[in-house]
């Protein structure tokens, strides 16, 4: 218990690292972020102690100096369906272990005290041994959000298994439907985090055995979702979807789940001709251009190097001779039309036209 003085009065308050930080520090992985929960206090405490309140549906406050969040102890009680539909309560009366109950996996619900002690109501220490994702309460049904978010623990820590019980709960609310219940941008906000983790193909691989693709990943029920290797990030990760999917498949995608704008552009395009760019030699001609136009080969601002190194990973073949090419038809400029008096429509019929038999004979040789 830490004694803080505050304008005449003593408040009694512990503070504890909680959830993720704990977790990676008992695994020996790095730290990101670090979390923490204040016991004993009141926002009008941790104001006058110079943190900056943040939070609205529950008090979070930032450190004066370090900016890390510090979140009053809380307890929470399911009042509507959804993500959302809950009523938390924080005073200085919540104990460290009903804050700790209220969460989603055992290996998130524990915490560090100031002496190193780890507190550990729920048996995570134990699961992190046997390396299991089990969920802590039954409370766990009450949040459809965390059918995703313990697929995207199962794609952040490759070696942990879903424990049945969890799966069957997974199940139940898959049935139920209650993943309809959720926002695009929630679901949206996992899978993307999922993409960049270690292992992003058990992501589907947990949803799937939950039988939980839908309404969300519906496109992906019966597929085997696999990343090459080379692409290491979540927008690259997720223009490989192209590869999998056609182009009316993934613009259903990416409509349903608000995908940000590159990310839609750059699956878009792998869908659209990403198989046509493996194919260029034996393409028509005016198709290769046509791939190459929308890739953003020849206009300004647009690096056509994302699409291709995507379609390259997915396809497992060598583009460097069409990278090559690709410059070559960007050197095929106006101005050596303009000097022959072409403008307009002419001008660019014939850039097009000198690029197609530039390609012609690229794919003679």
């Amino acid at each position: 218990m830490r004694e803080t003085h505050l304008a005449g009065i003593f408040v009694f308050m512990d503070i504890y690292l909680v959830g993720g930080a704990v977790r990676d520090e008992l695994l020996g992985r790095a730290v990101k972020e670090r979390d923490w929960v204040v016991v004993g206090a009141t926002p009008e405490a941790m104001k006058a102690l110079g943190y900056r309140q943040v939070g609205r549906d529950f008090p979070v406050f930032l450190h004066p100096e370090t900016q890390e969040e510090y979140a009053l102890a809380r307890t929470e009680r399911k009042t509507g369906p959804g993500h959302t539909g809950f009523v938390c309560h924080a005073g200085p009366e919540v104990t460290l272990e009903e804050d700790l109950l209220r969460r989603d996996l055992t290996i998130n619900a524990m915490a560090r005290a100031s002496d190193g002690t780890v507190i550990d109501p729920c048996g995570g220490a134990d699961d992190l041994q046997q390396r299991l994702l089990r969920h802590v309460s039954p409370a766990f049904e009450e949040d459809p959000l965390r059918v995703f978010r313990v697929a995207r623990f199962a794609a952040q820590l490759p070696g942990f298994e879903v424990g049945s019980d969890t799966l069957a709960l997974m199940r139940r609310m898959a049935v139920e439907n209650q993943l309809a219940q959720l926002s695009a941008e929630r679901v949206w906000q996992e899978l993307s985090k999922a993409l960049s983790c270690a292992a992003p193909e058990r992501f589907f691989d947990v949803l799937a055995q939950a039988g939980a693709l839908s309404p969300w990943l519906t496109e992906f029920e019966g597929l085997v979702v696999g990343f090459p290797q080379i692409l290491s990030d979540s927008l690259l990760r997720f223009g490989s979807f192209g590869w999998l999917l056609d182009a009316a498949q993934m613009e259903a995608l990416c409509q349903r789940l608000r995908a940000p704008r590159r990310y839609q552009r750059l699956a878009g395009l792998v869908a659209r001709f990403g198989h046509g760019l493996t194919l260029w030699r034996r393409a028509e001609p005016e198709r290769v251009l046509e791939a190459l136009e929308a890739v953003g080969a020849f206009r300004a601002g647009r690096d056509p190097e994302s699409a291709l190194r995507v379609v390259e990973a997915c396809a497992g073949v060598d583009l460097n001779t069409l990278r090559t090419l690709n410059k070559e038809l960007a050197a095929v400029t106006a101005s050596a039309f303009q000097n022959r008096g072409l403008t307009g429509r002419r001008l660019g019929e014939a850039i097009a036209q000198a690029r197609i038999d530039h390609i012609r004979r690229a794919q003679r040789v």
